[in-house]
């Protein structure tokens, strides 16, 4: 994973949401397939994907898939 695309791509891969590249500065809560458990799962996703632990209580802050993104690869 290299962007925050490919974060999009996974989710909608294994979360089966529907969401498109603009979607990653929107606030979560404006993501009608958004909900606390898909952060959980995707929480989830990211550690198998980067074969790493994500900082969790800094995603729970994060309040777009931007910074979610942010968060996940540490910059």
């Amino acid at each position: 994973m290299h962007t925050v695309v490919d974060l999009i791509s996974l989710a909608n891969e294994h979360l089966g949401t529907d969401l498109e590249p603009a979607d990653a500065e929107r606030e979560l809560t404006e993501l009608p397939c958004w909900d606390s458990v898909s952060l959980l799962r995707l929480v989830s996703l990211l550690e198998r994907e980067l074969g790493r632990a994500v900082p969790v209580a800094e995603l729970l802050e994060a309040r777009s898939l931007g910074e979610i993104w942010t968060v996940a690869v540490g910059t």
